[in-house]
């Protein structure tokens, strides 16, 4: 089904106002959304486009939100399923920032997010078997799925090596057992690609100067020892090394953040880690937290107020401008990649382990919502991330059964869902003050 514009900026909007837990529930909520409900797009396209995403610096959720959009409507389409996928979330971040930098109470939304993304770990669980009824329909890819989620999540094996070593495995499989791999064929999508070199050259130039424009218009206008073109260059930087999405990048960004710069304290950082946490959008929002405040306390000539702002503006053009230059860049030589037997067994065995991805990204989502603190543990080779079993949070874990209740045997509608949940938590926290 080919909808029109006016529907898919409506629908992306929606999206990007429930984009709630991190990529695991943004995956979710777009996997049901547009191929569950609309069918917008098949099963085969999205995981394909999903695997690409993966293998791409920047948060993979954003990334599938403009091939989406743009393998419906062209550049446009890609445009405005991209920017709606993420302003939503950046307004309510820069909302949090300004009010946390004024040192105002927002307990009250905190308590509202908490049962949001108590529901989101009930609409990812469902996602996930979806997708995984779908795509592991064989025992190899299966394998592959288990395999995957093993190593990252018990030996925090580098992302690239398992996504490496998954389309290795596929290329050998269609070579001696073609079976194992039980490929299907890609339908058109609605926006057909045909590619040339030129094309894509003239396409990374416009979109890297896009990219460069503000920082050069910051480097002209303020001199080369601004607060904000270090900010800007820092997170320029951050975009292209976040390989594996936000949760592979946060622990490098927090400590230059913090010892390098000394833009916040850790205390801050965590802070800023759990507001984002709490807005729809990508996790990586956290660095529009962290510009926020750098600007905020070295404003310059300007207000702070101003300066924060200006700061989260800068951070988050710099972080999200890269996605639309990887996508439109590349994904209009994906229907050229699948017409290679081999590629298209490696890139199936891969979607394989993106399911495994996928799963180890449930878990730790669900695990971070659960518990409120969570203990490294390594022996050998293992090496996990796992929950403080005195820390459990029973509202949570509370509001996610009923948000599974209501999903998965009423069958209720998700934004019925969230909202009930939401409430929940309010009424929690009500309850908490009043005790």
């Amino acid at each position: 089904m080919n909808p029109s514009f006016g529907d898919l900026v409506r629908v992306f909007a929606r999206i990007g106002c429930i984009s709630f837990g991190g990529p695991a529930g943004q995956i979710a909520i777009m996997h049901r959304e547009l191929v569950d409900d609309r069918q917008w797009i098949d099963e085969p396209r999205f995981l394909a486009a999903l695997n690409l995403c993966h293998l791409l610096p920047g948060p993979e959720a954003q990334q599938l939100a403009i091939y989406i959009g743009w393998r419906l409507h062209g550049i446009r389409g890609g445009l405005a399923a991209g920017l709606l996928f993420v302003i939503p979330g950046a307004l309510v971040m820069l909302g949090l920032s300004t009010a946390y930098a004024l040192a105002a109470g927002i307990g009250w939304i905190a308590a509202l997010f908490l049962g949001v993304k108590a529901a989101v770990i009930a609409v990812v669980v469902q996602a996930l078997l979806r997708v995984a009824g779908r795509a592991l329909d064989t025992g190899f890819k299966r394998g592959i799925a288990l395999a995957a989620f093993i190593a990252l999540f018990f030996f925090s094996a580098p992302f690239p090596l398992v996504v490496v070593a998954a389309g290795a495995a596929g290329a050998l499989a269609a070579r001696a057992r073609p079976a194992w791999l039980a490929l299907k064929p890609i339908v058109p999508g609605a926006h057909q690609s045909h590619p040339t070199v030129a094309r894509t050259l003239a396409t990374m130039v416009l979109w890297a100067a896009i990219w460069a424009a503000p920082l050069l218009l910051v480097l002209v206008a303020l001199g080369p020892d601004h607060v904000l073109l270090r900010i800007g260059l820092f997170f320029s930087k951050l975009a292209i090394v976040t390989f594996g999405g936000a949760y592979a990048v946060l622990a490098y960004m927090a400590q230059q953040a913090v010892e390098s710069q000394g833009w916040l304290t850790a205390r801050e950082m965590a802070d800023g880690l759990g507001l984002a946490e709490t807005t729809p959008g990508p996790l990586i929002l956290v660095t529009q937290h962290v510009g926020y405040l750098a600007a905020f306390r070295a404003p310059g000539a300007f207000p702070p107020l101003l300066a924060g702002v200006l700061g989260a503006a800068l951070t988050t053009w710099v972080t999200f401008a890269p996605c639309f230059l990887w996508i439109f860049t590349l994904a209009p030589w994906m229907d050229k990649l699948q017409s290679s037997l081999r590629l298209k067994a490696a890139l199936a065995a891969v979607t394989a382990a993106v399911v495994g991805v996928i799963g180890n990204l449930t878990v730790w989502f669900a695990l971070h919502v659960l518990f409120a603190r969570m203990t490294q543990v390594s022996i050998g080779p293992f090496h996990a991330s796992l929950p403080v079993l005195a820390s459990f949070d029973w509202r949570a874990a509370l509001l996610a059964a009923v948000a599974a209740v209501l999903l998965f045997k009423v069958k209720l509608g998700m934004m019925r869902t969230l909202g009930i949940a939401a409430l929940g938590g309010l009424a929690l926290e009500a309850l908490a003050m009043l005790a």
